[in-house]
């Protein structure tokens, strides 16, 4: 995995760590801070972009911060965007994914004519955490043809695991920033 972590420090500034949020214990790194700075966010994409490899047909955005990024991204890739939600939140056929929770499963989905076979599609999200809907929005995405090698993040937590995980899928992981713990 690639992290600049030096040059991105105006970014990391940016974000807030909300303690005990959701629950005891847990350190929420806040991007909506990032996001009201026009100039964090200008910079947040333009060194995406920069990050990307080779050209991509489709970025992938995972529900629902990735979005954002996906969509921004695309637009100097000369890029489509490809939506992967909570399953019942599209209309028309989908393909699902089922991946497992710490207590549970849950499921992801994505238009079953979102991608033609063989296009090369980059996977966005705001955050990588222990990886399990990213490497479940991979599955999907291969499951419908497409060629998924490479992925992005704003933000790392390392110590959880998900960008190694995403790795020994045999995908090349960036992130801008990282923070320690979960």
């Amino acid at each position: 995995m690639t992290t600049r972590m030096s040059a991105n420090d105006d970014l990391k500034a940016l974000i807030r760590t909300i303690p005990d949020f959701p629950k005891p214990g847990i350190q929420f790194r806040d991007i909506t801070t990032l996001l009201l700075d026009p100039g964090g966010v200008a910079r947040t994409i333009e060194r995406m972009v920069a990050a990307t490899r080779g050209p991509v047909d489709l970025v992938a955005g995972i529900e629902a911060r990735g979005f954002l990024f996906a969509t921004a991204l695309a637009v100097p890739l000369k890029a489509g965007v490809v939506l992967i939600r909570k399953d019942g939140k599209l209309p028309g056929a989908t393909i699902a994914e089922d991946y497992a929770l710490e207590y549970g499963q849950d499921r992801i989905v994505m238009h079953e004519d979102a991608l033609v076979s063989g296009a090369r599609v980059m996977l966005v999200d705001d955050l990588i955490a222990t990886g399990g809907t990213a490497r479940a929005a991979v599955r999907l995405l291969r499951k419908a043809g497409g060629v998924v090698e490479q992925a992005q993040f704003l933000v790392d937590l390392p110590d959880l695991g998900g960008a190694d995980a995403l790795r020994s899928d045999g995908i090349a992981v960036d992130a801008l920033v990282s923070f320690p713990g979960h």
